[in-house]
């Protein structure tokens, strides 16, 4: 009968966690030649192909998919069994991703928390959208999503809150009422970028996007210098140097369904620590301690 080592198993899902051959080189400690072949066997050993070639970046074929998350499952259990036996393993990375909406605001001291107490628990953040990160959560390729949405997600969420949806503005902001509105965003992973454009669309009112950037120091400098205007959770402008524009005049915008979300399973102590201390970071109001129940805390 045929054995798949565990190595090539472990080789793959560092790849598609990571989104990258070089990283999962560096991040093994192996060279990026040694990590393609690895690959290139484990596809060998089960006849298929595991990576799609026709899309960019690491993708995985629908069969790649069922054998990244069988691969998921025999790791656990190999590594479950040197715990047992007191043998030296690797902890598995945490994978979290992030709505551009909430990238770069606080998150990082939460992180940076986390990993003074876990100092053995490795994770990797990406920016991405939100249908993006439901997909992966689903498929088994992400551990955590903050998510940002204009309505409230079918899937069950850890922490699930409601923020409004604001325009926000510096003193050097100036608009012209009959001209198209100058917009700055995180990017088309932005979920209040897309408030923004169909707020003003119900309107009538076109929109000039002056100024895109993944982090919020550069999005903040663009709106105090008066470049245009941003939407924001109502909760975030806070953390920044702006200020909200109730009376602004432009479209009212809606409530935001904010979320952390966790792939289903097994959820281990140290993911729902890190869920739960997002959380108190994002919604000021909630402390660590009070998040050993995120049943109560949903929907509030």
């Amino acid at each position: 009968m045929l054995n798949i080592p565990t190595d090539l198993l472990r080789t793959l899902v560092t790849v598609v966690d990571l989104r990258s051959f070089t990283k999962a080189a560096h991040s093994l400690g192996v060279s990026q030649p040694a990590v393609s072949a690895q690959v290139k066997r484990l596809q060998f050993l089960l006849g298929h192909e595991l990576l799609d070639k026709s899309a960019p970046g690491v993708s995985l074929t629908s069969r790649g998919h069922e054998v990244v998350t069988a691969a998921r499952r025999m790791l656990a259990i190999n590594d479950e069994i040197l715990r047992a036996t007191g043998g030296v393993f690797g902890a598995e990375t945490l994978r979290v991703g992030f709505s551009g909406d909430f990238a770069g605001m606080g998150i990082a001291p939460a992180l940076a928390r986390f990993r003074a107490r876990r100092p053995h628990v490795p994770f990797s953040v990406n920016v991405t959208n939100f249908e993006h990160m439901l997909r992966d959560l689903k498929n088994g390729e992400l551990d955590l999503a903050v998510t940002v949405a204009k309505s409230q997600p079918a899937i069950q969420a850890r922490h699930l809150w409601l923020d409004q949806a604001v325009w926000v503005r510096s003193a050097a902001t100036q608009i012209n009422p009959h001209g198209p509105v100058p917009l700055v965003s995180f990017g088309e992973d932005c979920e209040c970028r897309q408030l923004a454009l169909e707020a003003l669309n119900r309107v009538g009112r076109e929109c000039d996007f002056v100024f895109a950037s993944p982090g919020i120091a550069s999005l903040e400098a663009a709106v105090v210098v008066g470049l245009g205007v941003m939407v924001l959770p109502r909760s975030r402008v806070a953390m920044t140097s702006l200020a909200v524009w109730d009376d602004a005049p432009l479209p009212p915008l809606p409530d935001l369904h904010c979320g952390i979300f966790l792939h289903e399973g097994d959820i281990g102590a140290e993911l729902a620590e890190l869920a739960d201390e997002i959380a108190a970071v994002l919604r000021p109001q909630l402390r660590v301690a009070d998040a050993a129940e995120p049943a109560r805390a949903a929907g509030s």
